[in-house]
């Protein structure tokens, strides 16, 4: 066999070792995205249809716990703009960064990468799990649309 011949077999063993339904979770540690985060692999935030209760509960955390100093949503102010990350990031993702976002600068490629563009660390705001999911359900209310308000419950 010729180097020549060699590429289309390496291509067809590529694309089959691509193939099959592997899981998510494979050997006990859940699968890296193609980012590389273990916690972004997977449909997006944006994907399923939002609470608007907690959406409410979520919007009101947003804006007492200090959120606001350092995001907004349609525009950059000292942390990103958080329009579209629920299209942009899954809940679990979103969820770790805020409950433990020190940690996620640390084991995180995606964390990591948003501390050395914008140069800060997002101080951990101590919510509760429920309070993340309530903000994350704020930011899903955004993204699918105000206008479908209600048609998200």
């Amino acid at each position: 066999m010729n180097a020549r011949s060699l590429v289309p077999l390496a291509l067809v063993a590529a694309l089959l070792s691509g193939c099959g339904g592997g899981s998510a979770k494979e050997g006990g540690k859940a699968a890296a995205s193609a980012s590389g985060s273990k916690y972004d692999a997977g449909p997006r935030a944006v994907e399923t249809p939002y609470d608007h209760e907690q959406a409410e509960k979520g919007k009101e955390l947003f804006s007492t716990k200090g959120c606001s100093a350092c995001h907004a949503i349609g525009r950059r102010v000292t942390g990103p703009d958080l329009a579209g990350v629920t299209k942009r990031r899954t809940a679990q993702w979103m969820e770790h960064q805020i409950l433990e976002p020190e940690v996620m600068t640390k084991e995180d490629p995606i964390s990591h990468e948003l501390l050395g563009t914008y140069a800060l660390q997002m101080p951990n705001q101590r919510l509760t799990q429920p309070e993340a999911r309530a903000v994350i359900e704020f930011f899903k209310q955004h993204d699918q649309g105000a206008a479908n308000d209600g048609a998200g419950k």
